[in-house]
């Protein structure tokens, strides 16, 4: 996890994490844009989310949360994986 970040606890904080990244990665302005999400489903049980930013120009930025390795994948407009964070271990999400 980056340093001077909380625990993240809750789908909401994770999903203001996931987009603030994906907007300061790409010099976009926070909620300027359409955002949605998925689940990710392995043998029928939830085991991640992935989350789409829809940009400027057809433009599609995508990060996919892995809820067993407690990670995050950043992916870039061309499906070029841009970066890796491990959440913070007191980062315990749960499928609602």
């Amino acid at each position: 996890m980056q340093p001077n970040c909380k625990p993240i606890t809750e789908l909401n904080d994770l999903r203001h994490f996931i987009f603030k990244q994906l907007c300061e990665e790409n010099d976009f302005e926070l909620d300027a844009y359409q955002t949605t999400e998925q689940v990710l489903n392995r043998r029928g049980k939830p085991c991640g989310m992935l989350f789409c930013l829809h940009g400027p120009r057809s433009v599609k930025l995508t990060a996919v949360w892995e809820s067993e390795k407690n990670t995050v994948l950043f992916y870039q407009a061309t499906g070029e994986r841009s970066k890796r964070i491990q959440l913070d271990v007191s980062s315990r999400l749960k499928f609602n």
